[in-house]
């Protein structure tokens, strides 16, 4: 199966990796992949395209005779790309613009859940500051302050200093047809759950658990993520199901009625709180860094899985077979994020972290340089070869992610391989997937 992979960061990294690790041997995956990342290249045929540009990506699905197309990133989905791979004739792991909208806007995702009757937070959507000022009267504090838009997981605020909400809901409003959704605060440790849909059936993945906050004890600001794990010990096992029949399948249900059926991943965030299972957000793809835990422990064919629901076959497949281990993984970030970065630093280490039995290094944001170069050509100056270096380039930079047959095990190794890598002013958390974080709200 010749499979094009659009986006070229952690997730895709991990999607790459667990398209090719478990490949069926009778019909093995053949991978056209967005050139750029130095961990995702080595993993199929890299091509340099602009994954924003529909008729671009369609073109080239169709250059070359892809059998599937699948979207990584939220931002293509949000620009058209699957509507444009669809009408060139080929199947589309990943929603339409319109269905998309079910992450491209807060305020849409709660008018579909309502209609839907899916469980979540009491909300305002806002437009002017007065409307802000009424809202955050009516739900008090601590108040929840969402972008309406993407914000590439850093737009929202939790916080009980009214004027920081304020701040930040006025910086989403005073954009050219800017809005904010103001919530009610939601209790409890959260869960992600990933869901294959096809338009018309849904099949769930096995659950995890992201690390939001920037540091240790969920302090600091919200982030893109910072680490992850699964399974989760802690979790009722009934809770699954419960959220396929009462969250994924009316959701699913309800874009079909209205006529922009969803085909892709579902990414339901839910708050496990005191009244019970509430909606946080949806995603309308795999969620980062989540996906690189959840696909470390599958051990049937993804690129399988992802076809049927691409193709509205998902009913027909087999379910997906889970690996009893456990995988943790942890992000190290650049100096500066989720603010101001500072990239360009010399990464070292990642050769004998990938050593260890178990670790695997995703590549989230990074690129290679050539140094040595000055003086090359005419006489090359003492000789010397120009030499090829890794060096961070985005906010996440590597998510070092281990499999064990425990948690614990798992986390002890992901962080000894987390100690083997450097890089100057590397940030992360030295609490991922310990007990006290996984149950505090």
């Amino acid at each position: 199966m010749k499979v094009l992979l659009v986006g070229n960061g952690g997730r895709e990294h991990a999607l790459a990796r667990a398209l090719v690790r478990t490949s069926d041997t009778t019909n093995p995956v053949d991978l056209v992949v967005q050139a750029g990342n130095p961990g995702i290249d080595p993993l199929g045929h890299p091509v340099p395209f602009d994954a924003l540009d529909p008729a671009a990506v369609a073109d080239l699905a169709t250059r070359e005779n892809a059998d599937l197309v699948v979207i990584g990133p939220e931002a293509p989905l949000a620009a058209g790309v699957a509507d444009a791979v669809r009408a060139a004739g080929i199947p589309v792991f990943g929603p339409s613009r319109a269905a998309a909208q079910l992450e491209a806007s807060k305020s849409f995702a709660k008018q579909a859940m309502n209609r839907a009757g899916v469980a979540t937070a009491r909300s305002h959507t806002c437009t002017t500051m007065e409307q802000v000022d009424a809202a955050l009267d009516d739900l008090g504090a601590p108040h929840v302050v969402k972008d309406d838009a993407l914000a590439a997981g850093k737009g929202v605020v939790v916080t009980a200093d009214r004027e920081a909400a304020r701040e930040h809901a006025r910086a989403c409003v005073e954009r050219e047809g800017g809005a904010v959704v103001i919530e009610d605060y939601l209790d409890g440790p959260e869960v992600s759950l990933f869901c294959l849909c096809d338009g018309t059936d849904v099949i769930p993945l096995v659950p995890a658990q992201d690390f939001k906050r920037l540091l240790d004890a969920n302090e600091g600001p919200n982030t893109g993520g910072m680490g992850a794990y699964s399974p989760l010990p802690w979790l009722r096992e009934d809770l699954v199901a419960e959220v396929v029949a009462e969250v994924a399948v009316p959701t699913v249900r309800h874009m079909a009625e209205r006529g922009t059926p969803f085909v892709g991943l579902l990414y339901c965030g839910l708050a496990l709180t005191s009244k019970g299972t509430r909606v946080v957000e949806f995603n309308v793809r795999f969620g980062d860094p989540e996906t690189q835990v959840v696909l470390e422990r599958l051990d049937s064919s993804l690129a399988q899985l992802l076809h049927a629901a691409a193709t509205g076959t998902l009913a027909q497949v087999p379910a997906p077979t889970w690996s009893s281990d456990a995988a943790v993984t942890v992000v190290m970030a650049s100096a500066g994020y989720p603010g101001t970065l500072r990239t360009g630093e010399e990464i070292t280490g990642v050769d004998q972290a990938e050593g260890l039995p178990g670790v695997t290094v995703i590549h989230a944001g990074t690129k290679t340089r050539l140094i040595g170069t000055e003086g090359a050509g005419e006489g090359n100056c003492c000789g010397v070869e120009p030499e090829e270096i890794l060096v961070n380039s985005g906010g996440r930079v590597l998510d070092v992610t281990a499999r064990a047959a425990t948690v614990e095990a798992a986390r002890a190794a992901a962080y000894e391989g987390v100690d083997l890598i450097h890089f100057d002013g590397a940030q992360y958390r030295r609490d991922i997937a310990t007990w006290p974080a996984r149950l505090q709200a």
